[in-house]
Order: structure tokens, then sequence, then C-alpha cells
């Protein structure tokens, strides 16, 4: 499946991102910008921001602000992101190795089928192949619309539609890193050469400095049928 990453970078700048540069999923007719809202603070069980969406048309957006209004509390520093470039790119990304059949699932751990592959295989995966295919292959770390659900804090769950029970698709993926540090897979190529200094005691990844959840991401999935429709929190 197709999905776009972010591509993030520490740079202090905030780039308007419009549908001709990322396909947005799901939006109405018309609409080729995605407003996401969000509170900084916990609220009763969830322990992230609750979001907003709206979604507008970038034609009839008239006054932009320069400096956009700080929120009157915030609960958590961590609930607050740090401005970043966003240099976007098209990716490929698979599906994680729990929503697959038991057979495929049993296929991936066959070490010969892997080494017959050839995709940068390596002695690395030999011990527990299917975690090679989570790091290497399977839902793509960092930002990203589209793409696959990532699981891992939990097994796959329905996400049905709260309006009308329609399975709900993957929209945004808001993340606490953009890359796993257990591997670089998914690192741009020029973060491995000339790596973002960022601040003491941060991850390399960590561009935006936030913290979902103890380092996870949240994910908001929309209902395919109509964008009017509440949409979903996901933290995985």
């Amino acid at each position: 499946m197709e999905a776009f990453a972010s591509g993030m970078a520490g740079t202090r700048s905030e780039p308007p991102l419009y549908a001709r540069d990322v396909p947005l999923p799901a939006g109405p007719p018309g609409a080729d910008l995605l407003q996401v809202l969000w509170c900084p603070c916990d609220h009763e069980e969830f322990a992230h921001p609750r979001t907003a969406l709206f979604w507008r048309s970038s034609a009839s957006v008239a006054d932009v602000l320069e400096a956009p209004p700080q929120p009157p509390v915030i609960q958590f520093d961590w609930y607050l992101p740090e401005p970043c470039l966003l240099a976007p790119e098209q990716i490929t990304e698979y599906s994680s190795p729990l929503e697959l059949s038991k057979e495929l699932q049993q296929q991936l751990g066959d070490v010969n089928l892997w080494e017959t592959a050839g995709f940068a295989w390596d002695s690395t995966g030999a011990s527990y192949p299917p975690e090679f295919c989570f790091r290497n292959l399977c839902h793509a770390p960092g930002w990203k619309t589209g793409g696959w659900t990532r699981w891992g804090l939990t097994d796959p769950m329905p996400r049905p539609c709260p309006a009308c029970g329609t399975e709900t698709t993957p929209l945004l993926t808001i993340a606490s890193s953009e890359w796993d540090s257990g591997g670089k897979r998914w690192m741009p190529e020029e973060e491995r050469t000339n790596p973002t200094p960022l601040l003491l005691g941060r991850p390399p990844s960590n561009f935006t400095l936030l913290d979902i959840a103890g380092a996870y991401g949240l994910q908001l999935h929309v209902c395919p049928s109509s964008p009017e429709h509440p949409h979903i929190e996901l933290v995985q």
C-alpha cells in the first residue's frame, strides 16, 4: 500500500501542506486542505491529546496568521510540537504480520524464502524473520498520511465508524519519532550522512519533541463512506 511519509527535519519552519503535495484520503469534494487541531492535555480516560478535523478549500482561506496563537493551557510540554520542515515522499509499506493469515505468517518465518527473495537480507534477521519484516517492510514509522495501521501496543482489532459501522481507514499518523531506534531502514539518506542536531537526551529521530503515550503514535482513522462522520483516535 502507498503512503506519504513526512520526512521531517529539524528546521524551524511551518510550510503549508496541500493535497497536491500529499494526497489526503477520504476528504469531501473540493477540499484540498485538512486542518488538525488538538488540545495539549489528557482528557478523562484518554492519555493523549484529543483531536478535531476540519476539511477546507485552500482557495477560501484568506488571511493566514504568521504566528499561530499559543494555547492558554498546556498540560505537558511534549504535547506542543516543535515547528519542523516537511519534506513529503511517497513510500511503499506492507501490513503488520499480525494482520496476515496463519499461512502467510508461517512463510514469514521461513529463512529460506527470505534468502531467495534477497531483499536486504542479512544475518540480523535470521534469528527471528518476522521481526526483520516488522522493522524493515511493515507500516513505516513516523508521520504519514494513509498507509497501513501500525499495530504493536495491541493486536489488530475492528475500528468501526461510530456513526454507521463501516470499517474506518487510516488518515493521519502523528508519531513520537520518525524512525525506529532499532533500525535505519526508514531513515532518510540525508540524516545518515548529515544528522540534524537535536537537544541533549533526545532520540535522533524526535524532531517535533512530541511524546505520545510514552513514545507511541496517535493514529487518526476516518470513515470512507462520509468525511462528516466522527473520526477514531488510536494509540499504537
